[in-house]
């Protein structure tokens, strides 16, 4: 492709590169250049990608896009922000493909995994649509399974797994955008038919530093969508939509919105409630538990009538969707008088709806078993332990992944969070140690709650990622007659 195909629509400060040259792919990372290459160097927060443009070059760089123009003899375009530029030069090289396909992104603190998969199941079950799904847990092409790095891949993957999905005859793509991807352009020039919004609790603030920052990311969104699927329960959903551009369906289960959850029944296996409308009222039961699951669906609800789903007709997908990895997620244990719940809370507002939906149904007690990650938000740590020392009956403080920091040290950060509670709770900085000894100690009818890894399957220690999948961890124990 030519360079200047590349660059349509984007505004060129200064240009010493041949324009009509040709762009055999495109990199934004030295180490993964190759020749013929656009290089495209940002200012990240951590590195500085100009530093790199000799090492690219080395490599056989054909020219360079960038913000600050390079020293010496080096064919270069210059523009005011290489983030955004990456973006547009992702959708010019795979021809955008999310214009050919029917967009739906979902933001928020909590909820968007859940969120992406049951209206995937819905779209495909009630419209006959091939989806594709973009997320934490994984990506697919209708039912094939791609691994993920991140919750939204970086721009120009982005658009590369979306050319796949256009490719391999997707109509809808229901993704997740977090804060990061809308604040840092990886979803630049995408238009949504749908934007959700599911709730903004504590998270991120190593990066966005204050809550309204946090909103004003997410806010990004419902600016460039349709139509916004809103939880006007949550307090930030205000600030979030001041200036929103796109039609607003609302939905809740206390406030007055366009969507309500009515006559709400909450079960250790499942949750049921009616949705009420102007229109009608119908009744909708999920195979998962918690509290919280009521607004996921609500959310769901209310995105698949955007889309042309009956209410009627999402119920009846729902009532078959199966669990969600890593979300509530029962752990066999057989021949045992405890359960084990898998779960990805991570922040204080997920380990509140977690033990708090767990406490609900539990027989004996709510044992939460949890730490914090390394190298973010310090924050949030005595909050979690406060969290735990408020709702469980027992807590088992671990790691969770430690990243470059000490474990000890993350662990010394979340225990004033139990100061003044009566609550017991044990430290076991290992976290298989700390699943080993929950098993040993349970007693019948205890819920042990393993929180923060979810669908996760590794431990990140100084940048490399060790496998540790607790569902493995837990089978093999009792395999060895624990």
């Amino acid at each position: 492709m030519k360079l200047k195909e590349l660059l349509q629509g984007l505004t060129i400060l200064e240009a010493t590169a041949d324009l009509e040259m040709e762009i055999a792919r495109v990199s934004y990372d030295s180490r993964q250049t190759r020749p013929g290459d656009l290089f495209v160097a940002m200012s990240g927060f951590a590195v500085d990608g100009h530093t790199f443009i000799g090492k690219a070059m080395e490599a056989g760089a054909a020219a360079v896009l960038c913000e600050k123009a390079p020293e010496g003899e080096i064919p270069y375009v210059r523009v005011a922000d290489s983030r955004h530029a990456l973006a547009v030069v992702g959708a010019n090289f795979y021809g955008h493909p999310a214009d050919a396909m029917t967009m739906v992104a979902v933001t928020g603190t909590n909820g968007k995994t859940t969120t992406t998969y049951l209206l995937k199941a819905i779209l495909e079950q009630a419209l006959g649509a091939k989806v594709g799904l973009i997320g934490t847990n994984q990506n697919m092409i209708g039912q094939e399974a791609l691994p993920t790095e991140r919750t939204t891949p970086e721009s120009f993957e982005l658009q590369g797994l979306l050319a796949q999905m256009r490719d391999g005859g997707c109509t809808h793509v229901v993704m997740e955008a977090s804060s990061h991807a809308l604040y840092l352009n990886r979803v630049y020039g995408i238009h949504y038919a749908v934007g959700i919004f599911t709730n903004l609790t504590q998270d991120h603030l190593d990066f966005h530093k204050t809550m309204e920052a946090y909103c004003d990311a997410k806010a990004i969104l419902f600016r460039n969508c349709d139509t916004g699927v809103v939880n006007a329960d949550d307090p930030w959903t205000g600030r979030l939509m001041e200036n929103a551009s796109c039609k607003v369906l609302t939905y809740s289960e206390k406030a007055e919105s366009d969507l309500r959850a009515e006559n709400v029944s909450l079960g250790a296996d499942h949750i049921a409630f009616t949705a009420v409308t102007k229109e009608k009222k119908v009744p909708i039961r999920v195979n998962i538990p918690g509290g919280f699951m009521v607004y996921n669906t609500l959310d769901v609800l209310g995105a698949a009538l955007a889309l042309g789903v009956s209410l009627e007709k999402s119920a009846e997908v729902l009532a078959g969707v199966p669990h969600v990895k890593g979300r509530v997620e029962v752990v066999p244990t057989p021949g045992k008088d405890y359960t084990i719940l898998i779960d990805y809370a991570h922040s204080p507002d997920g380990l509140e709806n977690v033990l708090s939906s767990v406490k609900g149904f539990a027989k004996g007690r709510t044992i939460a078993l949890f730490g914090c990650g390394g190298d973010r938000d310090k924050t949030k740590r005595p909050k979690m332990g406060k969290v735990a020392a408020d709702l469980a009956d027992f807590a088992i403080v671990t790691t969770d992944n430690p990243r470059t920091e000490v474990p000890a040290d993350i662990i010394r950060d979340i225990l004033p969070g139990f100061e003044g509670s009566d609550t017991p709770y044990i430290v076991v900085e290992d976290r298989i140690q700390a699943i080993h000894w929950a098993m040993d100690h349970a007693e019948k009818g205890d819920v042990i709650v393993l929180c923060g890894k979810g669908h996760e399957t590794y431990q990140e220690i100084n940048h490399v990622k060790h496998h540790m999948d607790e569902r493995e961890i837990v089978a093999d124990y009792l395999n060895a007659g624990k």
